[in-house]
């Protein structure tokens, strides 16, 4: 590596010096940078996919550094001037000349006062040639290095060395590197291309020659990895797709591999005639590259495991729930139940075991698990009533499957097939726009409701997915709670009551015409963009709400717990004023233009979250944007609000910035990830260009940063009175001893 050098002279052939007048020959050799250990982990093969109890191995992508070494810039030294011929000055070179130095090499350009200074050639025995700018003896300005095998570094040099902006091409391998340099290593923002077709790249951030910071990097067999990196090593939060396995990873790493909470996905090709694309799925906790803890299987037969892992097998105490809804509790050993004769068989939550002579009329996506929640009615009833409701089901069967394919893709950015399962804020958006909420139930009532007569717990995280046929189950339970009292003189009173809630809040609510509102999801450009806070605002939501994030229950707060959060977070201005906050968070209630507010009403997290984007498009003005990086001479090409965030540390900008690059990975079609383009593409329109903005500086700048700061502030009390109550009962003792 290149360091740095003390400034030669030059000297005229015969001068004396007390030192050597001789040149150092630059080494032209070319070193290798040193490569990653190699993992002991052998990239493991994906076996065939099958149903319920098959064993998924985690498949690894090995982060190997690939030939990326660059030629070392030849040094300067003392050097002795043969012969020079060109105009002087009171005996000193001076102005434009040609000088040859012992060993045969030669500088043609601007000399000052006897040094060369100013724009010029220099040319090195071996051929290697420097063309740009000298301060003092030394390459320092731009400058172009051409090395005799067609390899060049042009950008900016210091003293020597490169430092600054540039780009470098390898001539025998093609790697291509563009971006920042420090001493000669590359540091800051940097993209580097691996082979001639540009198929293997990293591009984001490097420390001291090691990828490190955020990047995405696409892999030779068409892999790629967008997140967080340490030490050349996936490392941190990030997203791995495996093209050719069709399997994608999102979550924890650490050294190169899965470790911590995370999801895995495995896609299954899509079937012909078939609506949605089938998969498998595991939501949990990894152990360096393997299922190991608790964690959720959900498989594409419909099949679920919960409980717990270890070394990718279920192991440990769990509960598996079959495809034809049937539930098996108890102990797993190496993926098979312990004991499968003395586990305890639940209550099949499906209709196809309602008698033994009954089929359910629904497709198997459809299929009702509504079992525990039948028992409230007579038992000579519960049959009639279920194949009812089946009926009403079977009639709006296009209309609930189009509802469900259009809700789950909010928020998220497009695939070659647009297909997803529908998430629970997904879900509580729907229930908004259909207005359920209108009738004296809150969502997290009616959620409540739900789990109280159903035998399975889901995840209240609002990422979490439920199927088609829970969302439907959901649906039934919650129009009986809600028209029951009007329906007492029906004959099937359940399907009379779905079908009223779908006839006149579901369907004439989802058409085309009035689909999506809210703050978040109403604009879909936007609702892709306010998706990407939404992990870290629920993080502080779980904190802050007044339930005991141990319970099974929601997490929720009141309207007055979210009016003291703002006064707490100092986040009210002249602009976001308590009245104006209160028209916000009454914008979709019965009456929006009716500002009373019942403050014990409770508010789960899409309606904390609609009111904290619609806060954000307020008041924006006392956010000082971070400009050093606008007014430091860099390229306006890494200045994006984006990247000023990142220079902060803000984990959410990483988000933003991981969501406009995946657009633009390989995964989506498109091969570039430069955030110039994406900023090009984003100010086509200038008003979403200045929304996400404004969003932007509001979570970065103003409510994660006053959240954080108010939770060190609490904790800072509470361990100051636990200090002191146990100072209190240490004194205590102490005068009992005496």
């Amino acid at each position: 590596m290149e360091t740095k050098h003390a400034r030669p002279t030059i000297k005229k052939e015969g001068e004396k010096s007390s030192k050597a007048s001789t040149y150092k020959k630059p080494d032209a050799r070319m070193t290798s940078r040193k490569k990653s250990k190699k993992t002991k982990h052998e990239s493991l093969k994906s076996n065939p996919i099958e149903e319920q109890l098959r064993l998924f191995e985690e498949p690894l992508t090995v982060d190997v550094m690939e030939d990326d070494y660059f030629h070392l810039l030849p040094t300067f030294s003392h050097l002795t001037i043969k012969k020079y011929t060109g105009q002087m000055s009171e005996d000193l070179f001076h102005g434009e000349g040609v000088a040859e130095f012992e060993g045969g090499h030669e500088y043609k350009g601007r000399f000052s006062k006897g040094i060369i200074e100013g724009s010029g050639v220099f040319t090195w025995a071996d051929g290697i040639t420097y063309e740009g700018e000298f301060v003092r003896n030394l390459p320092t300005g731009e400058g172009l290095y051409t090395w005799s095998d067609g390899s060049y570094y042009k950008g900016s040099v210091c003293n020597g060395v490169r430092h600054g902006s540039g780009t470098y091409k390898n001539a025998q391998n093609g790697v291509l590197y563009i971006g920042q340099w420090q001493q000669s290593k590359r540091h800051g923002r940097g993209e580097v291309y691996y082979n001639e077709d540009q198929t293997s790249w990293y591009k984001g951030d490097w420390v001291m020659n090691n990828r490190e910071g955020w990047g995405v990097r696409c892999y030779p067999s068409g892999d790629v990895y967008i997140g967080q990196w340490k030490n050349n090593l996936r490392h941190g939060e990030g997203s791995l797709c495996w093209q050719e396995l069709e399997q994608q990873y999102d979550g924890g790493w650490q050294e190169g591999l899965q470790h911590g909470l995370g999801t895995h996905v495995w896609l299954l090709r899509r079937m012909d005639g078939s609506l949605y694309c089938q998969s498998n799925r595991y939501t949990g906790e990894f152990l360096m590259g393997k299922r190991h803890g608790r964690g959720t299987f959900y498989y594409a037969s419909g099949a679920i495991y919960e409980g717990e892992w270890r070394n990718n097998r279920k192991h440990g105490p769990g509960k598996f729930t079959s495809k034809d809804c049937h539930v098996y509790e108890g102990e797993f050993v190496d993926d098979q139940l312990a004991d499968l004769s003395g586990s305890r068989a639940l209550t099949p939550h499906c209709a196809l075991t309602m008698t033994g002579n009954t089929q359910s009329v629904l497709d198997t996506d459809m299929t009702l698990s509504i079992a525990p929640f039948l028992e409230n009615f007579p038992e000579s009833k519960r049959e009639t009533e279920h194949r009812q409701v089946e009926f009403v089901i079977l009639r709006y069967n296009r209309e609930l499957r189009a509802i469900y394919t259009w809700y789950s893709r909010l928020g998220r950015t497009q695939t070659p097939d647009n297909i997803f399962q529908l998430s629970h804020i997904q879900r509580w958006r729907l229930l908004k726009d259909c207005h359920i909420h209108h009738h004296g139930y809150s969502l997290t009532q009616l959620d409540r409701l739900v789990r109280e007569q159903s035998n399975i717990k889901e995840n209240s995280s609002p990422s979490s997915t439920l199927l088609l046929r829970r969302l439907l189950s959901y649906l039934v339970i919650i129009s009986y709670h809600i028209y029951k009292e009007e329906m007492l003189s029906e004959r099937h009173i359940l399907a009379a009551c779905l079908t009223k809630l779908l006839t006149h809040s579901i369907l004439p609510n989802t058409s085309e015409e009035k689909r999506v509102k809210g703050f978040v999801f109403g604009c879909p450009e936007r609702g892709v963009f306010a998706a990407t806070f939404i992990p870290k605002c629920w993080e502080i939501f779980r904190v802050y709400c007044k339930d005991d994030l141990n319970t099974s229950d929601p997490p929720t707060m009141t309207r007055r717990e979210l009016l003291w959060m703002f006064q707490k977070f100092n986040l009210f201005s002249s602009k976001l004023t308590t009245k104006m906050l209160i028209k916000i968070i009454t914008a979709e209630s019965l009456d929006p233009t009716n500002l009373s507010v019942e403050l014990q009403s409770e508010v789960n997290f899409l309606e904390f979250f609609e009111v904290l984007v619609g806060c954000a498009g307020l008041d924006c003005q006392r956010i000082r944007v971070n400009k050093k990086s606008q007014s430091n001479g860099n390229s306006t090409s890494w200045d994006s609000p984006v990247d000023q965030c990142r220079a902060q540390g803000c984990q959410s900008a990483e988000s933003a910035s991981r969501l406009t690059q995946a657009t633009a990975s390989p995964c989506a079609g498109d091969d570039c990830v430069c955030p110039a383009i994406q900023e090009e593409k984003a100010t086509k329109d200038p008003h979403l260009e200045l929304w996400i903005q404004m969003v932007q500086q509001f979570f970065n700048y103003l409510f994660f940063p006053m959240s954080e700061h108010y939770l060190l502030i609490s904790r800072k009390v509470r361990e100051d009175k636990m200090s002191a109550a146990q100072a209190t009962d240490q004194k205590g003792e102490a005068v009992e001893l005496n």
